[in-house]
């Protein structure tokens, strides 16, 4: 988020507008007066008579410009600021405003030009220093961008979002224990800042802190009820990861009462799949089909769920609309292969079996598979030779049926 300030710093600075007509500085208090109460428009046609009196009121030329950044009107916000520097090339809050523009448009590179030169006319304007660093980051330049958050704490040792904002760069470049100190004095600045409880807790999951971690996701959804879908989805799935399957299960349901979406059914759909629902399992995997059909994991997954049910047609199915959507899914081919298996389909499941190999050569399992049907249908020299390279490939149990079949 680029830290906008309000327009009341104009006042202050009227007074250093010697040349401007009275008429004109009377049409920027008036611009002002409508700012300030977000009618932007009207603030606007106040401006732009000030310059139409006094060309060259650089004051008039900027708040013109935050005005049309606030209507979303970037590239009108950069002309205005460009404007009011070529009249006053030391005004450091257009170059800054600029840079802020520069960004909403993704020209984090610009932006940074504007930024740096707006630091070097006001070196303590702790906003510019933190949105420098917003478009370091946005650049994957993390530690540029820790460098400015620091800058930004030691002008305003109570800028939480700084913390907040140092911490996701520091958990990038893996300084977790780094990154929590940042989310915690965030949430100590501020005790109601939901997205660093969060971050706090993603940092605390990847040091396998998952009480940690639930605890912090928790409070985020209590602080922040209403938005709360990566919330709940993030603390199911470390409920999952935790065995709290019915946890995990009410947090999905709450994602799914607050913006269903196919990923939140397709997780709660391989809880219930562990807790051997493949019924509602199966349900939970349609419903991510119906919102994305081309969804290929929510097949493949169905279609494992249809296999335990033994629905050996309906898994075949699903597995071969994956097959469809992802021709080079080696593992589906398997998965496809063994089903085929058991509906004593051979010769389909050995077809199914080497396209898996020819994917994956290293497949070690599907050549036992392979050499275990070639078997059941008299071709013993060809399964031996499968069962010996799955063999040479890890699979050990291959040479048991070595032992007792080949020669």
């Amino acid at each position: 988020m680029i830290m906008r300030r309000i327009f009341y710093f104009i006042i202050a600075l009227l007074t250093a507008s010697s040349g401007c007509s009275q008429k004109a500085e009377e049409y920027i208090n008036e611009g002002l007066a409508k700012y300030n109460i977000q009618d932007y428009r009207g603030a606007i046609a106040d401006f732009t008579k000030a310059v139409e009196l006094d060309p060259d009121y650089a004051i008039a030329y900027c708040g013109r410009g935050l005005a049309k950044y606030n209507l979303q009107d970037y590239r009108g916000a950069i002309a205005d600021y460009t404007k009011a520097v070529e009249l006053d090339p030391d005004y450091a809050i257009a170059y800054s405003d600029r840079g802020a523009a520069r960004s909403i448009l993704l020209d984090y590179s610009g932006a940074i030009v504007d930024y740096n030169k707006a630091v070097d006319l006001d070196p303590n304007d702790a906003n510019t220093y933190y949105n420098r660093g917003l478009a370091k980051y946005n650049l994957q330049d993390y530690r540029g961008a820790i460098a400015d958050y620091t800058k930004v704490v030691e002008l305003n040792p109570d800028y939480a979002i700084a913390y907040s904002d140092r911490g996701a760069a520091k958990g990038i470049l893996l300084d977790y224990n780094g990154a929590i100190t940042d989310y915690t004095k965030a949430i100590e600045i501020n005790p109601k800042y939901a997205t660093a409880y969060y971050n706090r807790g993603l940092v605390k999951a990847n040091l396998k802190d998952y009480d940690g971690a639930i605890a912090d996701y928790s409070k985020a959804i209590e602080i922040k009820p209403e938005d709360t879908d990566a919330y709940y989805q993030s603390r199911g799935v470390l409920r999952a990861s935790n065995q709290d399957y019915n946890g995990a299960i009410a947090d999905y349901t709450k994602v799914i009462e607050i913006n269903a979406n196919s990923e939140a059914y397709k997780d709660r759909g391989l809880v219930k799949a562990k807790l051997k629902d493949y019924n509602g399992a199966i349900a939970d995997y349609t419903k991510a089909i119906e919102i994305n059909p081309k969804d290929s994991k929510a097949f493949n997954d169905r279609g494992i769920a249809k296999d335990s049910l033994q629905d050996y047609t309906g898994a075949i199915s699903d597995y071969t609309t994956v097959i469809e959507l992802d021709p080079d899914n080696a593992a589906t081919y398997f998965d496809r292969g063994i089903v085929k298996f058991k509906l004593k389909h051979y010769r389909e499941a050995i077809a199914d079996f080497t396209k898996a190999i020819e994917l994956n050569p290293e497949f070690a399992e599907a050549y036992y598979n392979r050499g275990l049907t070639k078997l059941y249908i008299g071709q013993n020299n060809s399964g031996c030779v499968d069962l010996s390279k799955a063999g040479e490939l890890g699979f050990t149990q291959a040479y048991k049926y070595i032992k007792k079949y080949c020669k």
